[in-house]
């Protein structure tokens, strides 16, 4: 059963070879052509500044809908921020595109890269900053995604996001993620695409053959309470974004020719951070697409020469064929959750008993759950059972046995009837993919 539904998911997934190097080339090269896309640059500027870049995305938008007969709903969010980076304040804008699921369409997959970019000085909203790889790869990688896949329709929700204003503070990935609570979304999962297409570092390193994909453990919504009893109980290495770290290293694995998702077991770099930390922060999945080595001379830097050596953030750099692996990931990942029923709510009671009851809602669109373990001191999942789905049943149920609940963690994905599968949700304090309530 196992096998057949992995089969299905393979054949209804995009071919191979949809995502286009030359589209994503054209895309930087224009990203790049408008000097600087520095969030306090001009917002109203015809060929330069924040305001052009801005709109020019939005037109790639309307052509994707256009495209696929519309099916697109194309918004901008906006709210003034002040902050240490935006000391008299300015008005931050994404630009949101939403491919409406057909059944589902409060499952929401989000596939967002933030547009704007910096000098040296992340004040210097004058100078050129071209901003090739940090961040129009992300950015291209977003429009090309909106271009596959609004050529097919899902039953749950696809969000394409161009966002403003992270270098000067998240404040793009902010305003999103208020948006999306306010909208009332069940997120599966958000994409965070930042700084990904290139392979060789400064020091000459190079990779092309990874991805890394950062996960937070210990949720961030967490409440003093909550992380007590996730200390207690586990949890601290079961957040929904490790799980869909997890599940999409599960992924890649399945394609021959693509990228290898290198697992890092932090929210982001070391002292550095990203637009998916506002979506952490309100209990939201998100994780960090990002390139294996970092190139630290081609990034936040003046394009100069000194020494010598090369600096500035240019497409001669990047690495074209990567980023449009790094692309088709993506396109696989949010076609398959965007098919998949969202993750269970799972709970399990191993307390003094020498077997462990596994219990969880049931969810739309499952045609089957499939029941993972974990030894507790292991990174991956082991499967243990497949269960149909009972449309009747109020709360699914069962009881494992020899399964020690001291001695593993237990979880439970939803499976589509075309073989699409959920992350595991884990049975562990904060594992549900939703935001934890707060606390009264």
């Amino acid at each position: 059963m196992r096998y057949f539904a992995l089969l299905a998911a393979l054949l209804a997934a995009p071919a191979m070879g949809q995502v286009s190097q030359e589209r994503l080339l054209s895309d930087v090269e224009t990203m790049v052509s408008f000097g600087t896309r520095h969030t306090l640059s001009d917002p109203d500027g015809e060929t330069r500044g924040i305001g052009a870049a801005r709109r020019w995305g939005r037109a790639q938008f309307e052509e994707a809908s256009a495209a696929c007969g519309g099916c697109l709903e194309i918004l901008e969010p906006e709210r003034v921020f002040t902050g240490r980076r935006i000391p008299d304040g300015v008005l931050i804008r994404d630009v949101v595109a939403i491919q409406r699921g057909s059944e589902r369409p409060g499952e929401v997959v989000i596939i967002m890269g933030h547009i704007d970019s910096r000098a040296s000085d992340v004040m210097d909203a004058v100078s050129d900053a071209p901003g090739a790889n940090d961040n129009a790869s992300g950015s291209a990688l977003v429009l090309e995604a909106a271009r596959v896949l609004s050529q097919q329709r899902y039953p749950g929700t696809i969000v394409y996001a161009l966002l403003s204003g992270e270098e000067q503070g998240l404040y793009g990935g902010q305003l999103l993620a208020d948006y999306a609570k306010e909208q009332g979304w069940m997120v599966k999962a958000a994409f965070n695409n930042d700084i990904v297409g290139g392979s060789c570092g400064s020091d000459g390193v190079c990779d092309n053959a990874h991805v890394r994909v950062f996960s937070e453990g210990l949720r961030a919504d967490a409440s003093e309470q909550d992380a007590a009893r996730m200390r207690s109980l586990g949890g601290q290495d079961d957040s929904p974004s490790r799980n869909v770290s997890r599940w999409l290293d599960g992924l890649a694995d399945d394609f021959v020719g693509g990228l290898d998702v290198r697992q890092v077991f932090r929210a982001d770099r070391m002292g550095r951070g990203g637009d998916h930390l506002p979506f952490l922060a309100l209990g939201f999945p998100a994780v960090r697409f990002t390139v294996a080595i970092e190139d630290y001379e081609h990034q936040h830097q003046d394009v100069r020469a000194e020494n010598g050596v090369t600096y500035g953030d240019t497409v001669d750099e990047m690495d074209f064929p990567y980023l449009a692996r790094v692309t088709d990931l993506n396109i696989r990942a949010a076609d398959r959750l965007a098919r998949a029923p969202m993750p269970p709510v799972v709970t399990a009671d191993g307390l003094v008993r020498p077997d462990v009851l596994l219990e969880w809602e049931p969810v739309a669109g499952a045609a089957l759950y499939r029941i993972w373990r974990r030894a507790t001191d292991q990174r991956d999942w082991q499967w243990r059972m497949d269960l149909p789905a009972d449309p009747a049943a109020d709360l699914n149920s069962v009881v494992l046995a020899p399964d020690r609940g001291d001695d593993w963690i237990f979880g439970v994905s939803a499976v589509s009837a075309d073989g699409a599968e959920s992350p595991v949700s884990s049975a562990v304090p904060g594992g549900q993919f939703a935001p934890l309530p707060v606390e009264q």
